[in-house]
């Protein structure tokens, strides 16, 4: 009979934890996504908190793509590609850290 690895409680935390994370940098991202193409205005405080706390998650990514400007009758909008490219990249590498959280799990119940 196959023993199925049963998933600690400390793995099962640090998985939480890292999703907790990624779900709160993807909703920065959200935030800044809509502020952007919709051309809010980068001098209100909420919306500069967001930007400032994004730009320093979204520095690797700089350079991939040329940003997208339109100019309406009163904002600016624009779309950033490399947003969309960070978003991605960062919820695929949660997924791996989780996968390798898990996989060290599975490592201890053999070796126990």
């Amino acid at each position: 009979m196959e023993r199925k690895p049963v998933p600690t409680q400390r793995n099962i935390k640090a998985r939480k934890i890292t999703y907790y994370i990624l779900g709160t940098l993807e909703t920065l991202f959200a935030f800044r996504l809509i502020f952007k193409v919709l051309g809010a205005n980068p001098e209100s405080t909420f919306v500069n908190v967001i930007y400032s706390l994004t730009n320093i998650f979204l520095a690797p990514f700089e350079g991939i793509f040329r940003m997208a400007v339109t100019d309406g009758i009163e904002t600016q909008s624009v779309l950033e590609p490399q947003l969309l490219i960070a978003m991605i990249s960062y919820a695929v590498l949660a997924w791996g850290i989780v996968k390798l959280i898990e996989l060290n799990g599975k490592q201890k119940d053999i070796v126990e």
